[in-house]
């Protein structure tokens, strides 16, 4: 395949995983594969991602601004708590085997999948919620090791941790989200930059298409609300852990 059309590609990947990883996750299930096709080997495919990734969420985060205010100050508390794991996570990233822990995913995903789907409380419902709020930040550093480590569907953790810990909407928990993963992504980025593990015009390629993808996604997840949030996590979550599961 000539590189343009690999640049096309890419492109074309990035906006799908793009607006996947805004509205739910699980965007990197297509991007890593279709990088690897592409002649990468996972820790090259899994470097080259972070940057796409890192693009996708500053213009999630711009868009998300530009339709409803962020409460700056309490998401970066959150987001500083997932840097340490993070920068563990990358240095194990750039060396360990993937299988087993994939099938590891897949079980993690589905469980994921049935917490997020659980009716939440009513505010009157939840009496110890503020006793309870503590647990989110070991849950960060957790999430943060996970996101260095493989990325690939971190979103559902961070989604499950604060809808079931802090009981946020998920209008809310997307806009937390994208950019607690676009914080904790730098060091992973410096850490996969200085061992070699960046393809830069493939990661500037993918980025352009996981940017248009997220600038769109975040749009529609204010203007549409919860259910259309809903409809998307379902299934990205259905294919992922089936894929990791390799049953397609």
């Amino acid at each position: 395949m000539h590189e343009p059309l690999k640049w096309l590609l890419l492109y074309g990947v990035g906006v799908l995983a793009g607006f996947i990883n805004v509205m739910a996750g699980g965007g990197s299930t297509l991007t890593m594969p279709t990088l690897i096709f592409l002649g990468l080997d996972s820790a090259a495919a899994n470097g080259t991602n972070r940057v796409a990734l890192f693009i996708q969420n500053i213009a999630a985060v711009s868009s998300f601004q530009a339709e409803k205010n962020y409460r700056f100050k309490q998401v970066f508390i959150y987001a500083a708590w997932t840097l340490p794991g993070a920068v563990i996570g990358a240095l194990a990233a750039v060396r360990i085997e993937h299988e087993l822990f994939q099938k590891i995913l897949g079980a993690v995903i589905i469980g994921v999948m049935l917490t997020v789907l659980f009716p939440q409380l009513k505010s009157s419902q939840k009496p110890d919620s503020e006793k309870r709020s503590w647990l989110i930040y070991p849950a960060l550093f957790g999430i943060g090791f996970y996101g260095g480590f493989i990325q690939a569907g971190v979103g559902f953790l961070i989604m499950a941790a604060f809808l079931h810990i802090l009981h946020l909407d998920l209008i809310r928990v997307n806009m937390t989200k994208v950019f607690i993963i676009f914080i904790y992504t730098i060091p992973a980025i410096i850490i996969f930059a200085l061992s070699g593990n960046i393809r830069i015009i493939y990661a500037l390629a993918l980025a352009a298409g996981n940017a248009s993808g997220a600038w769109w996604s975040a749009k529609l997840a204010v203007k549409k609300g919860e259910k259309l949030i809903r409809i998307v996590l379902v299934a990205a979550v259905l294919a992922m852990a089936l894929k990791l599961f390799e049953i397609y």
